[in-house]
């Protein structure tokens, strides 16, 4: 187990170099893989280029918790031969991993307004203006998931669907306005102000676009989201994993 963590956290600090221009938004477009095209562009299309400015976000460090989580995932086969993500509450960020345990992306991520490590019974069938505040949680634990429709034609990766949990972009939250800050929650350097949505986990559109959709889009994959009010070894007690979990961040920003 000590051979794979440590293997692990080598990988994940290599993986973290190049992942930089993924985690800011700047992916590969169709100018970049054919430079001839771009002597064509069009001031509409100059125009368009401008519009689609890189979001700068810090690529986020893995904590102890997460190598050892992922550690004993790779050792048990608990995955079950599927790409899988590991999402550290404390930190606000989501790492995601192939099906042979190769890194494939992180980037930071919104959380539950509250903490705590289990969902609301019947909450997903509530109204979503009747939810307080104390019962946003982003539940741990593993969760088998899929691609289903968001309330529209859009697809979110659900995690549990009867209590509506799910990763997708923040494009989904288009709705929610500028009041909420999202993009700038995001972008600020602190896990702190993270904790804003109702219990879904939020990610920037093109890292949900370019790592999330390829990976899981085919057959899914498990979901592990690490506990913040609870001990990682009672989540998830075939994994090995002994370190505790102490409170996480505070809920402010509302």
């Amino acid at each position: 187990m000590s051979a794979v963590r440590d293997h692990l956290k080598s990988t994940l600090a290599a993986c973290a170099l190049g992942l930089g221009l993924l985690a800011a938004g700047a992916v590969a477009t169709p100018a970049a893989a054919k430079p001839a095209q771009a002597a064509k562009s069009s001031k509409p299309a100059a125009r368009a280029k401008a519009k689609a400015k890189p979001v700068q976000l810090a690529t986020p460090v893995a904590s102890p918790a997460v190598t050892g989580l992922v550690a004993g995932i790779i050792a048990s086969h608990d995955n079950g031969g599927l790409p899988f993500v590991v999402i550290d509450k404390h930190k606000a960020a989501v790492f995601v991993f192939n099906a042979d345990g190769s890194p494939n992306g992180a980037v930071p991520v919104l959380l539950g307004y509250a903490a705590g490590d289990d969902s609301v019974p019947g909450i997903g069938k509530r109204p979503i203006e009747k939810i307080k505040p104390g019962e946003r949680t982003t539940p741990a634990g593993r969760f088998l998931t899929s691609f289903r429709p968001n309330g529209g034609k859009k697809k979110s990766l659900w995690m549990d669907y009867d209590a509506a949990v799910a990763l997708h972009p923040l494009r989904e939250l288009s709705r929610s306005g500028p009041r909420e800050g999202r993009w700038q929650r995001l972008k600020s350097p602190s896990p702190a102000d993270n904790r804003i949505t109702y219990g879904c986990i939020n990610v920037p559109d093109a890292f949900f676009d370019e790592v999330v959709t390829p990976a899981f889009k085919q057959r899914g994959g498990i979901v592990y989201v690490l506990p913040e009010t609870r001990a990682l070894a009672e989540i998830f007690p075939s994994l090995g994993v002994t370190e505790a979990a102490a409170v996480g961040p505070s809920t402010g920003g509302r």
